[in-house]
């Protein structure tokens, strides 16, 4: 608790994501889910006066495709932010993107057991 006339201490992570965005709101999270993949367009060159997170961003996604998820992790930064960065960077048409995967459908029992049944028969 502070004392009349002190001021509270505002955490780091606060301020740093405030000034990251510039104030901005987040995107809506059906915006660029977090399995959505995304990489460099090619033949782009990195904006000028990017900050330090684009210029992470743009290392990391030169590299390949990388999900929203993952580029949030390795710049250890709120999935919000990055998702906001990555939205800039896609509208300015430096990135691509693509849809995330599709779910893994189940498999029939039996052919998975007809399989099972062919590998023992093979292995001995």
């Amino acid at each position: 608790m502070t004392a009349p006339g002190e001021e509270a201490s505002v955490t780091s992570d606060f301020v740093r994501s405030y000034v990251i965005t510039g104030g901005r709101s987040l995107p809506a999270a059906d915006d660029l889910a977090l399995h959505t993949l995304v990489t460099l367009a090619p033949g782009r060159t990195a904006p000028l006066g990017a900050g330090p997170e684009v210029r992470a961003i743009w290392e990391l996604c030169a590299g390949g495709y990388l999900s929203v998820a993952e580029v949030a992790g390795h710049l250890e930064l709120p999935v919000g932010v990055a998702r906001l960065l990555l939205t800039d960077l896609f509208e300015q048409g430096h990135l691509l993107r693509r849809a995330e995967p599709p779910r893994a459908q189940n498999v029939d029992r039996a052919i998975l057991e007809k399989v099972l049944h062919g590998l023992h028969s093979f292995i001995g």
